[in-house]
């Protein structure tokens, strides 16, 4: 079992973050894209060619990292109502932030936030209730997990459940949880008490605001924009309506404008999630 610290994870990150060079920015004629702004004025090129001020990008982009999202992406409106979703790149998000007031104030806040999120999304990690140390389980099937953090500076052993986060309470190791009698997977609770909300730009209704990964099990909460998500853990693109991957999902139409409903119903709250053992992306960190 590996511990390691979150202040020593996120000063490593955020460091990395900070030496790695700027983007080069284009600026041309056009629109705001992003604020939906239709005034003529100098505005910086995306890579994907729309346009738009240096600060909708970064605040934007700011948004997206306070809802615990790390791909950003262009949101730009095209067609059908879908959104452009071309990758934006962490080193043009800050050179744009260095061309703003603003964002010259919450840069350094910008890149804290994101090396933190980064890292325990890569680690798959929890805190140790005991010593508050970043704990990565090895063996995805036992809930007993054993702090080595705890016993090098406490000088005792500490186990506790990777599931309710308590003490272990038992003899044995568990691939369903310890003997407490509160002990339950937190992120259950959280998918059965979520709100129903409806989809914006595909008129779907009825369905969870917050989903696990069909693929790693991560929380996302839906918040804008149109029914598929990607998810900032494993990658994978899918329907947050009917939980299918979004080439499936889209298969099932002869349009696949991201607008549409979908042919299959709404996948109920969920009440298993996914435990995966895959490679997390990492690549925000040098991109």
């Amino acid at each position: 079992m590996r511990s390691v610290r979150l202040c020593s994870l996120g000063s490593m990150a955020s460091s990395t973050l900070r030496h790695v060079d700027q983007a080069e920015l284009k600026f041309v004629k056009g629109r705001d894209d992003i604020a939906g702004d239709d005034e003529i004025d100098l505005r910086l090129q995306l890579p994907c060619g729309h346009t738009t001020a240096p600060s909708s990008l970064f605040l934007w982009c700011y948004t997206c990292l306070e809802r615990g999202e790390t791909n950003f992406y262009c949101p730009a409106l095209i067609e059908e109502g879908a959104c452009c979703r071309k990758e934006l790149k962490v080193a043009l998000i800050r050179s744009a932030a260095m061309h703003t007031v603003e964002g010259l104030k919450r840069l350094c806040d910008f890149e804290e936030k994101l090396a933190t999120i980064v890292a325990k999304q890569c680690c798959q990690s929890k805190e140790c209730p005991g010593c508050r140390s970043l704990i990565e389980r090895r063996d995805k099937s036992n809930m007993r997990v054993f702090c080595t953090n705890c016993r090098a500076k406490k000088g005792t052993n500490y186990e506790f459940c990777w599931q309710c986060l308590r003490p272990w309470k038992g003899d044995s190791s568990s691939s369903v949880g310890c003997g407490n009698k509160e002990c339950k997977d937190h992120n259950l609770v959280v998918l059965q008490k979520c709100k129903v909300i409806d989809l914006p730009y595909s008129g779907i209704k009825g369905c969870p605001s917050i989903r696990a990964c069909p693929t790693c099990g991560l929380l996302i909460e839906h918040k804008n924009m149109c029914k598929f998500v990607m998810c900032c853990r494993c990658g994978v693109n899918f329907c947050f309506a009917c939980l299918n991957t979004a080439k499936a999902c889209q298969r099932r139409r002869a349009n696949t404008g991201h607008n549409l409903t979908c042919d299959m119903p709404v996948a109920p709250k969920q009440t298993a999630i996914s435990v995966w053992s895959g490679e997390t992306r990492c690549s925000r960190l040098s991109s």
